[in-house]
């Protein structure tokens, strides 16, 4: 799967993931539960980049002590807002509002849809801002 990154604003950023062939209502479910449950994870503060405890520590985890009161001493990392998953031709799109997350997040993302991509339904492109000139955005009226 190819990876674009184009003009970013994290509060107004539509994704686009171009598919290999036609997916099947079952593989659009599959699709769309990766972003939601990206997304609901975002929007309970989980790609927090200031708060990496365990994976700071390393690979020895035994007996760690883990700081409870670390998450209150950082900045919140919410995402804000999803829009409802679209389809066109081999093309599937979602707007985000990533709100204060880190981006942490994004490679959460694409590291979730490489292996999707991989066991579910093959995927030719991942781009994440800006425009995409094969299906432009509608401006509101």
């Amino acid at each position: 799967m190819e990876i674009q990154f184009r003009e970013f604003n994290p509060f107004d950023v539509w994704i686009w993931v171009e598919l290999a062939d036609f997916p099947t209502p079952v593989e659009q479910q599959y699709l769309e539960e990766v972003f939601n449950s990206w997304f609901f994870l975002g929007k309970l503060g989980g790609f927090n980049a200031e708060n990496l405890q365990v994976q700071d520590t390393g690979l020895e985890l035994s007996f760690m002590d883990y700081d409870s009161q670390a998450q209150s001493h950082s900045l919140v990392a919410l995402m804000h807002n999803m829009g409802e998953f679209e389809y066109q031709d081999l093309w599937a799109r979602c707007w985000f509002d990533l709100g204060t997350s880190d981006a942490l997040a994004l490679d959460v993302l694409i590291n979730a849809l490489n292996q999707f991509s991989l066991d579910y339904l093959p995927l030719r492109r991942l781009i994440i801002g800006g425009e995409n000139a094969d299906w432009p955005i509608e401006e509101p009226s």
